[in-house]
């Protein structure tokens, strides 16, 4: 099966309150050897592959430039990484080639750099079309500035754009809210993905909240039914609008679902390099997982792998908690029989008491989240995993 390659560029022009990826703000003469990295990694991704337990093929149908920022690299960077990987795989001439882009960030040159490596897809990190709310959270862009990338990408020949929204940002209301949504379908994007705030301590906004403090604008941060509503909304307004929901934070016009992002949730191999890279790869003796450090100085001190072993009973979990992402929802007879099990026998019990608690509902032997229980997702999931093996 053909693999998903995904590429991890930490660089951003600043850092963003609410964020807690593995990225930051970092001198710009690092990237120069970071991509120097990056190359070496790739060519002997084989090398590692086995070094792991998995098997590669050559042949990738999806490749995403993900970050941090990958647009802050310099058109040579960024045409070095390319032509790493294609000089180790067959990228397919009809894959999916995605970068994301802080809106702004998107210069001439880098335009054309992106051309010339085939990209086809941009995911722009807009969050809020609300100038206000954006600067809040430290972000650069300007709406008329989205706006602008939008039209510059489509007279270059990328029209697969997605937008990125949060609901939950400061100052963030109803009224604003819902002019964020109808500024995305009148753009006329393919995509859209729509994520709640995260409340964690592994962001400035988030400690700041958990803190009961005041900065970064957290006392003007809606409450959780605020939140909980503004999602509901997206759903609506995004639906109506024929950007249909297919994965809890994700919405497309028919068929441009993002095709990279479905190997995730459908536990097809994908390989990662970068900080923080993530790889899921089968081999002979079944799915093993590996991961970079998620610290740059680790990284690119060459610290280990970190490696997981996917049992069996791993691999079924799994399948059932990252496929009732998708509105499609989980064939529990293609389970049963993929796996050699019961499913009655296995998570019967906890699938009766979530539908009776309105989280799920089945149908013609499928699976799925209601509406009710998208929000609360990660409860759901938690139910399948910490079941004890029989």
């Amino acid at each position: 099966m053909p693999v998903g390659i995904y590429i991890s560029v930490p660089f951003c022009r600043s850092k963003c309150s609410y964020c807690n990826f593995a990225s930051g703000v970092f001198a710009r003469e690092m990237a120069a050897g970071y991509v120097e990295r990056l190359y070496a990694d790739i060519r002997r991704a084989q090398q590692t592959a086995s070094a792991m337990g998995g098997i590669i093929e050559r042949k990738a149908d999806s490749v995403y430039l993900g970050g941090g920022t990958p647009t802050t690299l310099a058109p040579a960077q960024i045409e070095r990484i390319f032509a790493a990987l294609r000089q180790e795989f067959e990228i397919d001439a009809t894959a999916e080639i995605t970068v994301e882009c802080a809106p702004g960030s998107l210069g001439p040159e880098i335009l054309e750099a992106l051309v010339r490596a085939g990209v086809n897809r941009v995911s722009l990190g807009v969050q809020s079309f609300v100038d206000a709310e954006a600067t809040a959270v430290g972000r650069l862009h300007t709406r008329a500035a989205v706006l602008d990338d939008i039209s510059r990408l489509r007279a270059a020949g990328i029209s697969n754009i997605n937008i990125d929204l949060i609901a939950g940002l400061p100052h963030q209301t109803e009224v604003s809210w819902r002019a964020s949504l109808d500024e995305t379908i009148a753009a006329g994007v393919l995509h859209a993905s729509v994520y709640m705030l995260e409340v964690d301590g592994d962001s400035r906004l988030g400690r700041e909240l958990i803190a009961g403090g005041t900065r970064y604008h957290a006392h003007f941060v809606p409450d959780e039914n605020a939140v909980a509503d503004s999602y509901e909304q997206a759903c609506a307004q995004l639906g109506a609008a024929g950007i249909a929901q297919y994965e809890i934070s994700n919405f497309a016009r028919p068929g441009m679902e993002s095709r990279h992002n479905l190997k995730y949730w459908t536990r097809q191999p994908y390989v990662g390099f970068g900080l923080d890279a993530h790889s899921m790869l089968e081999g002979p003796n079944g799915a093993t997982r590996f991961s970079t450090p998620d610290s740059l100085d680790n990284f690119m001190a060459g610290a280990p792998l970190n490696r997981t072993l996917v049992s069996p009973r791993d691999a079924l979990e799994e399948t059932f908690f990252l496929g009732l992402r998708l509105a499609r929802g989980v064939d529990v007879k293609a389970v049963s029989a993929r796996f050699g099990v019961d499913v009655e026998a296995e998570f019967g019990d906890v699938i009766r008491e979530l539908e009776s608690s309105g989280m799920l509902e089945g149908e013609g032997g499928v699976l799925r989240l209601t509406p009710a229980g998208r929000p609360l997702s990660n409860e759901v999931f938690e139910r399948f995993i910490r079941i004890p093996a029989k």
